[in-house]
């Protein structure tokens, strides 16, 4: 098996080559763009399995890459782990860095050791959850007119497939799997997301939004209980 593959995306020559520096150190693949555009260009034709997202770039945006590596058709690549980087590290920043289908942020200026800690804890939920989607092949839950495939990692809804970000795709599925069940948001973020993972219940409160936005009529069936957290409509 060969280095995990790290896409570094940041126009500053600077930081670009401290992180690459830090990252071929701690035995990572390293591959830069200086461009949203040349990042989807490296997409197409190598096999990336993280990527380190600047927000400033020039031409297309942090967020506009994101949103784009969201929407492709090609699972393994609308998956890859993307970790946004916010020189300003203002809740907007991170908020709007999320609800484009982030998985982790970082604020610079970073400790390379931090980054490189958040780089092997979000590959490691990966891998764990590739596990678990293989141990649950089998593993559908049929709620009305949704359904959820957990072995291909797919949503329907009214046989449409929902487009959905590894981190929606996890909080539906802890949901629906227990209809009326009521988790908490630290109990989501554990399940979701790992129990390494520094993430605010803010956070949780907008992917369960850009849920509810996808899911449409049907997203009423998420409810929200006051000052506990989050349970998905029992059976009728």
């Amino acid at each position: 098996m060969g280095k995990v593959n790290i896409l570094v995306v940041e126009d500053e020559a600077a930081i670009q080559q401290l992180v690459s520096y830090n990252l071929i150190k701690a035995g990572f693949h390293v591959t830069c763009a200086d461009t949203g555009e040349e990042a989807l260009e490296h997409l197409l034709n190598e096999e990336i399995d993280c990527i380190l997202l600047d927000l400033m770039l020039p031409g297309m945006s942090g967020i506009e890459v994101c949103a784009k590596i969201r929407s492709k058709a090609a699972a393994d690549i609308k998956q890859i782990p993307i970790i946004i980087l916010t020189a300003k590290g203002e809740e907007e920043d991170v908020v709007t860095g999320l609800e484009c289908g982030a998985d982790d942020y970082v604020t610079k200026p970073f400790s390379p050791k931090v980054l490189i800690a958040r780089i092997k804890a979000v590959l490691r939920r990966g891998f764990e959850k590739s596990k678990s989607r293989s141990a649950d092949s089998q593993g559908v839950i049929t709620l009305n007119q949704l359904e959820i495939n957990k072995g291909r990692h797919e949503v329907k809804l009214k046989d449409e497939l929902l487009q959905l970000t590894m981190t929606e795709f996890g909080i539906l599925a802890l949901l629906a799997g227990k209809p009326g069940w009521v988790f908490t948001r630290q109990q989501i973020i554990d399940s979701v997301r790992g129990y390494d993972f520094l993430i605010t219940p803010r956070a949780i409160d907008v992917q369960i939004f850009g849920l509810r936005k996808k899911m449409g009529e049907a997203g009423t069936m998420i409810e929200t209980v006051r000052g506990i957290g989050y349970r998905f409509q029992s059976e009728q």
